[in-house]
């Protein structure tokens, strides 16, 4: 599949953590009112493959957020932060979206873009990822683009054969490093997990020392509880 969408390319030339981004940044999203009721319409079209394209086989959404750093962001502030770029549902619908989108080693700030199924929203909560969990890399500065699109490639190529299990992958851009993940329904399943570890070392050609770290979402969702509510004891609320 990977040679079907380098041809392609060729052819037809986003977690509960927003910051001042560049001009740039911003036309990625739809702030405007106007543009924002464009974008709550089209998101309730379902994609479909055009005439002689080539379908995935599965629709997907790429999102996209940021945030002020050192700010703690609610769920409801978090959710709404999130932006929905778009949806689509052949190798050539992606194309016309990605070489249009800046790489993540130009984002600025804390900034965020999620590939997920489409109907899944990237939170934790969302029920088709409760259960799940997430392998998460962190790189140094510089890496961050070339694994974002081989990890997306690899993802809407079927490459990590396990079914039904991926739900999307994140790419998170910080002023020390830049982190990028992928998610899965099913924190319970060993045999799925070692098997998504051992496909993201061989799609992003990792070095043998690399560290990953698999975590499952209720683990995240509690660090994260017990985390407001120090801060909101320390400050007396």
């Amino acid at each position: 599949m990977n040679n079907k969408f380098d041809a392609l390319k060729d052819d037809d030339s986003g977690d509960h953590d927003q910051d001042q981004g560049s001009q740039k940044d911003c036309e990625k999203e739809k702030n405007d009112n106007d543009e924002d009721d464009d974008q709550n319409t089209a998101k309730k079209k379902i994609a479909v493959p055009g005439v002689g394209e080539h379908p995935l086989q599965y629709n997907y959404s790429f999102w996209y957020s940021r945030r002020t750093p050192g700010r703690p962001a609610s769920t409801q502030s978090y959710e709404s932060n999130i932006k929905q770029i778009g949806s689509f549902a052949s190798v050539e619908q992606f194309w016309r979206f990605y070489s249009h989108m800046i790489r993540p080693g130009d984002l600025t700030g804390h900034s965020d873009f999620h590939l997920f199924k489409e109907g899944i929203k990237p939170m934790w909560e969302d029920d088709a990822n409760k259960l799940g969990g997430k392998w998460i890399i962190r790189l140094r500065k510089g890496l961050a683009s070339r694994c974002w699109e081989n990890l997306i490639l690899a993802m809407l190529g079927e490459q990590f054969m396990v079914g039904e299990e991926i739900c999307g992958a994140v790419v998170s851009v910080r002023f020390q490093e830049d982190i990028i993940s992928i998610w899965n329904k099913t924190a319970s399943d060993q045999a799925t997990i070692t098997r998504i570890r051992d496909t993201l070392r061989r799609v992003l050609n990792l070095p043998p020392n690399t560290i990953m770290e698999y975590k499952t979402h209720t683990d995240s969702i509690k660090a994260w509880e017990d985390f407001h509510g120090l801060v909101n004891a320390v400050g007396g609320r």
